[in-house]
C-alpha cells in the first residue's frame, strides 16, 4: 500500500513536469519529433487495432458501471433512510450487478494488455535484432554491447508497456474524469469544483518538489550502478581474486558501496515520507472542506445522506482520475525517448550488398588486395596494402600487438570496407567477388578470445553446420587435435561446458573453435591468434592438420610469435599500417630469432 501511495505520488509529480515539458518541447519546435517517435510506435500496434478498441471500449464501460454501482449506492441510502424498502433490492442487485461486471471488465483489459504487449515487444525486438544484426559494423561498434542490451530489453520494454495502455488510458481516464465531473455537476455546481481544489497546489508545488525527487534519483541509480558493476566485475575475476587472496578486501569494497547505496535509499525513503505527508494533508484538507460543504447542504435541507455519500466518493474519485490523467504524460514522454533510442538501432547504416555471385567457381578462391587504405577516422591503421593468399596454402600476417593484423581480417570479411583500393575474393575460374556480406558463407572465420558458447559440444560444433553428423563433427575435431580430450569427456560429444568454455582450458576452448571453423567447410579460413593458447608443439600440429586434411583451403593466420612461418607459403609483416610481404629467408630468420 506504501509503495501503491509512493508511486502515485510520483506519478503526480513527474506528470506536471512533464506538462511543463510539452509546452517547451513545443515552443522549441521538438513536438514534432515526439510525434515521429509515436507514429513509429503505432505502426506496430496498427495490427492490433481491434484489441485496442475493445480495449477501450471495455474501460469506458467498467468506468460507466463504477458510476452506476455509485449511483445505485446513493439511491439504496436513500431508499433505507427515508424507509422505502420496496425498491431496496433492486438497488442492491444493481449494486452487486455492476461492481461484479465492473471488476470482470478491469480484468479482461489487464488480460487483453499485456498479450499485445508481449507481442508489440517481439515484435519490436525482432526489427531490433535484425537491424542489429544487418548493422554496418562500423555504426554498430558505436555501442557499447551493455547499451545494446539497455536498449534492446529496457526500453523495449518501457515502449511495449506503453505502446497499447498509453492512449486507451487516457481515453477511459478522459472519460470517467468527464463523466464524475457531470454527475457531481449535476447535483451541485459548487461541489464539483470544490474537488478539483487540490489540482492547482499539485501542479504549482511540482516544480521543487520533482528537483528534489530527480536528485535522490539520480543518487540512487549511481548508487546501484556502482553496487551492481562492482558485483559482476568480481563475480568475473574470482580467479584473480583467490590467486592473490583479496578476498577481504572485496569485501570491504563490496561492503563500502552498500553502505552508500543504503544512505541513498534511506534519504529518499526520508524525503518521500516527508512529501507524502504534505500531499496527504492537503488531500485531506480538500476531503474535509467537501465534507463539511455537505454537511451543510445537508443542514440546510439541500441534499439528503445518499446524495452525500455520492459526492464525497466521487469527489474522492475525480481528484484521483486527474492524477492518473496528468501522470499519463510521463508515459507518453518516456516512451518517445525510449522508441528514439530504439530507432537510432533500427535506421543504423545496413551493410552493402556486394555485387557478383560468389559461390562460382572450382578448386577454392585467392583473397586478394589491391592498394588498399583504411582507417577508423583517424591515422591510417593500413596503407597501400598488397595481398595474396592461394588456395592450398596457408598466410601468416605477423607483427606486434595493435599493429593492424586484425584489422586486414576485418577487411576480408567485409566489416569493414577501405578508403582507397580494392578487397576481393577470386574463384579459379577468374570471377571476383567484392569482401562483403555475400561472400562470408564461404569463409570461416576464428576470432580471438574464447567464443564457445553454454551447451553442449555437438551444440557449439553445430552452430555452423546444424546438420553435421557425428562422424563429421569427429573428423573436425580431430583436425583440430581437440578429439583426444573431447573423447575423454564423460559423454563425449554431447558433455556441457558452461558460459565461455568454463570447463574447458583455454587451449581446449581455441581447439574447439578451430573444429567448428572447420566443419563449415568453407573454401577460406582465417584465424586470428587462434592458435595462441597453444604450445609450439600443438601450434604446428594443428596447422599441419588442417593443411593435410583440407588442401584446398585458402587458409590465413595472424600471430605475433612466428614459430610457425616454415609452415606458411607466404608471410607478411604489418607494422604501423605497413603491410610488406617477407622473402623465404626473411621468414625463416624471424623464425630463428624466436
Amino acid at each position: 500500500m506504501k509503495k501503491n501511495r509512493e508511486e502515485t505520488q510520483r506519478g503526480t509529480l513527474l506528470g506536471s513536469e512533464a506538462l511543463g515539458t510539452l509546452v517547451r518541447r513545443w515552443r522549441e519546435g521538438t513536438l514534432k519529433e515526439l510525434t515521429e517517435d509515436w507514429k513509429w510506435i503505432f505502426a506496430f500496434t496498427r495490427r492490433y487495432r481491434w484489441a485496442v478498441v475493445c480495449y477501450v471500449i471495455m474501460g469506458v464501460a467498467s468506468a460507466s458501471l463504477s458510476l452506476v454501482s455509485a449511483l445505485a449506492g446513493k439511491y439504496a441510502i436513500d431508499i433505507i433512510t427515508g424507509y422505502h424498502f420496496s425498491q431496496l433490492g433492486t438497488m442492491a442487485a444493481v449494486m452487486v450487478g455492476s461492481t461484479l461486471s465492473s471488476l470482470l471488465l478491469r480484468s479482461l483489459i489487464s488480460r487483453v494488455s499485456t498479450k499485445i504487449s508481449l507481442y508489440v515487444s517481439n515484435d519490436i525486438q525482432a526489427l531490433v535484432f535484425d537491424g542489429i544484426l544487418d548493422a554496418d559494423w562500423l555504426s554498430l561498434n558505436a555501442y557499447s554491447s551493455g547499451e545494446l542490451t539497455s536498449r534492446f530489453n529496457t526500453d523495449v520494454t518501457t515502449v511495449a508497456s506503453n505502446a497499447i495502455s498509453w492512449l486507451p488510458n487516457l481515453l477511459i481516464g478522459g472519460y470517467t474524469f468527464a463523466a464524475t465531473f457531470l454527475v457531481i455537476f449535476h447535483y451541485d455546481h459548487v461541489m464539483a469544483l470544490l474537488a478539483l481544489a487540490s489540482a492547482p497546489f499539485l501542479l504549482l508545488s511540482s516544480t521543487h518538489l520533482i528537483k528534489r525527487m530527480r536528485g535522490h534519483n539520480q543518487r540512487m541509480k549511481e548508487a546501484g550502478s556502482a553496487l551492481m558493476g562492482y558485483e559482476v566485475e568480481a563475480f568475473s575475476n574470482l580467479d584473480t581474486i583467490k590467486s592473490f587472496g583479496l578476498m577481504d578486501t572485496c569485501a570491504e569494497g563490496l561492503q563500502q558501496r552498500q553502505e552508500t547505496f543504503k544512505k541513498a535509499n534511506l534519504d529518499y525513503n526520508r524525503f518521500s515520507i516527508q512529501t507524502e505527508a504534505v500531499i496527504s494533508l492537503l488531500g485531506s484538507a480538500v476531503q474535509m472542506a467537501a465534507f463539511g460543504y455537505c454537511l451543510y447542504l445537508l443542514w440546510s435541507g439541500r441534499i439528503v445522506y445518499g446524495t452525500m455519500t455520492l459526492f464525497l466518493s466521487q469527489s474522492a474519485k475525480l481528484s484521483t482520475t486527474f492524477r492518473s490523467l496528468v501522470g499519463v504524460v510521463p508515459a507518453f514522454l518516456t516512451s518517445a525517448v525510449s522508441a528514439r533510442r530504439i530507432r537510432e538501432l533500427t535506421e543504423l547504416a545496413r551493410e552493402p550488398r556486394t555485387a557478383g555471385d560468389a559461390a562460382v567457381g572450382q578448386g577454392g578462391f585467392s583473397v586478394c588486395m589491391e592498394n588498399v587504405h583504411f582507417s577508423y577516422g583517424g591515422e591510417p591503421v593500413v596503407r597501400n596494402a598488397q595481398f595474396l593468399a592461394r588456395p592450398g596454402e596457408i598466410v601468416a600476417l605477423v607483427g606486434p600487438s595493435g599493429g593492424g593484423k586484425t584489422t586486414m581480417l576485418r577487411l576480408m570479411l567485409g566489416l569493414v570496407r577501405p578508403g582507397q583500393g580494392r578487397v576481393y575474393l577470386r574463384s579459379a575460374d577468374g570471377v571476383e567477388t567484392a569482401a562483403g556480406m555475400d561472400v562470408r558463407p564461404i569463409i570461416a572465420y576464428v576470432p580471438q578470445g574464447n567464443t564457445v558458447l553454454s551447451g553442449t559440444i555437438a551444440d557449439n560444433l553445430r552452430l555452423v553446420r546444424p546438420e553435421a553428423t557425428e562422424a563429421e563433427m569427429e573428423r573436425a575435431l580431430r583436425l583440430a587435435c581437440a578429439w583426444d580430450f573431447v573423447s575423454r569427456m564423460p559423454q563425449g560429444l554431447e558433455s556441457s561446458v558452461g558460459e565461455r568454455g568454463r570447463g574447458l582450458s583455454e587451449g581446449q576452448a581455441q581447439r574447439l573453435a578451430i573444429a567448428r571453423a572447420i566443419l563449415k567447410d568453407a573454401p577460406v579460413l582465417l584465424l586470428d591468434e587462434a592458435t595462441s593458447a597453444l604450445d609450439v608443439a600443438t601450434e604446428r600440429q594443428v596447422l599441419r592438420s588442417i593443411v593435410a586434411g583440407c588442401p584446398d583451403k585458402t587458409c590465413i593466420i595472424t600471430t605475433h610469435r612466428p614459430t610457425v612461418l616454415g609452415l606458411c607459403g607466404r608471410v607478411y609483416r604489418v607494422l604501423d599500417g605497413v603491410v610488406q610481404p617477407l622473402t623465404p629467408e626473411e621468414s625463416a630468420a624471424m623464425a630463428m630469432d624466436f
